[in-house]
């Protein structure tokens, strides 16, 4: 395995959130930035987009739905192949050893996802595994991506930059404790310009653990099995920051010499604004939930648009 390049820093925010507002201590959870950008990943790495350690004995899960827009010469209820979307390996996320985001037995986290539009909510189609990469002892290459699918649902490829940062809830603050903070949270940025929203509560692109960056209301799913909330495993948004949100969720390093990140071409800012290409539902996201109280870690997903 490479070692990941961790020289990603999110700047400190710019006012201390919980001597300001002590109400919010009980609700800060942690998550790992993944920062994503472009590289050349291989099967024994942590990547986006990159290829997986899939064994070769066991068969590439395809999606059986119908798929209107597949290519000319495929019948649109052909099975598709899913696409690699995101690789974990346990060993670079150990800033989260202290919960473990991983089943008994496992270290490797795969997403994959059906690169094409379903009804149920005009997004690719996704589907988690969890496995032990000492039990891969032989990989398989995955398909050829399928002809028609979406662009903007195939990642390209990208390395990782892990990195731990502390988020307070947007909107899943509390109803009453958002109502009790709102006078508060306005008066602060009359007095220094930094907004709860989009500056100081939860971190921007993709991420594992801590809040979803839900662009609508939140939507949390319960466990089908024993019918608990389940707890927000990942999120893959479309962008890493947006025109508000780069000022505190932009890391040091990715920043210009001189003006900001918007002076800089299209070209050259999309390089860290959206390295992996994607577009989820106009600037939209997806967010991935898991079950720890379930034996089996049964998976659920919700998906927004802006």
């Amino acid at each position: 395995m490479t070692p990941l390049d961790t020289s990603r820093t999110t700047p400190p925010r710019p006012v201390d959130m919980e001597a300001l507002f002590p109400e919010l201590v009980p609700h800060r959870r942690e998550a790992v930035r993944l920062h994503p950008r472009a590289g050349s990943p291989t099967v024994e790495d942590s990547s986006v987009g990159g290829p997986l350690l899939w064994p070769q004995a066991e068969p590439w899960p395809y999606c059986d739905q119908a798929h209107p827009e597949a290519g000319t010469s495929l019948q649109p209820s052909a099975a598709q192949p899913m696409v690699p979307v995101l690789q974990l390996y346990a060993a670079d996320l150990p800033e989260l050893a202290s919960r473990p985001p991983f089943p008994d037995g496992a270290d490797v986290l795969q997403v994959l996802w059906c690169p094409f539009a379903h009804e149920s909510d005009y997004m690719p189609r996704p589907q988690i595994y969890w496995r032990d990469r000492r039990a891969v002892t032989t990989v398989k290459a995955a398909p050829a991506r399928p002809q028609g699918a979406d662009d903007d649902y195939l990642p390209a490829p990208c390395v990782l930059h892990p990195e731990r940062v502390v988020e307070y809830p947007d909107w899943d603050l509390p109803d009453a404790l958002a109502d009790a903070l709102h006078e508060r949270f306005e008066r602060l940025e009359e007095e220094t310009g930094w907004a709860y929203w989009p500056h100081l509560s939860i971190a921007y692109g993709v991420k594992m653990g801590g809040y979803p960056n839900w662009t609508q209301e939140p939507r949390w799913p319960d466990c089908t099995q024993c019918g608990t909330r389940m707890e927000h495993l990942l999120t893959v948004p479309s962008v890493e920051f947006d025109g508000a949100s780069w000022r505190t969720w932009l890391p040091l390093e990715d920043r210009p010499a001189s003006g900001t990140v918007f002076d800089l071409d299209h070209e050259e800012r999309r390089k860290v604004q959206s390295a992996a290409d994607l577009m989820l539902g106009d600037m939209g996201g997806m967010y991935f939930f898991v079950c720890w109280s379930c034996p089996d870690g049964p998976f659920a997903h919700r998906a927004d648009c802006s």
